[in-house]
């Protein structure tokens, strides 16, 4: 009896079917690697955020009782001044990690992006499906975080940036450094006019500094970036 030979397109075709669902799963995997990585980094920064308001909480509530007890003396002002530059010194460190956990999570979304461009090299007919970019340029980070609809310049963009984490602690530290360049010049004999007065200049000139710091560390982000996919021009 003859033996029945397999076609030689059977097997090529089960072979690229096998091919195909070893990428898949490979993809996948890795798809949800960079998931659970988004997850502990968001983890990681919603705690040190926590770690410094209840920081700062614990210093004005310490002030306070110092105040109370010394009756604003000389011994309020050299503990105040020594709380306030801990506390100082906890929010710049506290933005420094939140900047660099934002860098870190662009990096994951590049990641994710350019796993959904294996995917839909693998199965074209389903990008009508999907609401997220695979491009691993801006425009397609901004189009996966819905980031493309938020204006780069103007009165908007600086009301998105005060939103935003960083942003939120720039505005604290700002005021933490204006109140510790107060009360030193207080201490200093300085008058009343004059401590508010170079409180507030304090206050912008730290947030001028930290704003510049973070366009700074996002542009050198930026810089190290080599995009593979592209968004093609429209």
């Amino acid at each position: 009896m003859a033996v029945e030979q397999p076609r030689t397109g059977d097997s090529s075709e089960q072979r690229n079917d096998t091919d195909t669902a070893l990428r898949m799963q490979i993809l996948s995997t890795e798809h949800w690697s960079l998931l659970a990585t988004r997850s502990l980094t968001y983890s990681e920064s919603f705690s040190r955020v926590a770690m410094f308001i209840s920081v700062l909480s614990g210093a004005m509530i310490a002030i306070a009782l110092v105040a109370e007890a010394d009756h604003f003396g000389r011994t309020f002002a050299m503990i105040a001044i020594l709380i306030l530059i801990t506390v100082l010194f906890v929010g710049v460190a506290t933005i420094g990690r939140v900047q660099t956990i934002n860098k870190d999570d662009l990096h994951w979304v590049i990641g994710m992006n350019r796993i959904r461009n294996a995917y839909l090299e693998l199965h074209p007919e389903l990008e009508k499906y999907f609401v997220s970019s695979r491009y691993d340029d801006w425009p397609g980070i901004a189009t996966t975080m819905r980031l493309d609809k938020v204006p780069q310049r103007g009165p908007k963009a600086i009301m998105h940036a005060l939103q935003t984490l960083p942003g939120t602690l720039r505005v604290i530290v700002s005021i933490v450094a204006a109140a510790l360049v107060g009360l030193i010049a207080w201490e200093l004999g300085a008058q009343t006019t004059l401590c508010v007065l170079v409180a507030i200049a304090a206050f912008f000139l730290t947030a001028v500094l930290l704003a510049i710091w973070g366009f700074k560390s996002i542009g050198g982000f930026w810089k190290d970036i080599s995009p593979r996919f592209a968004q093609p021009p429209r």
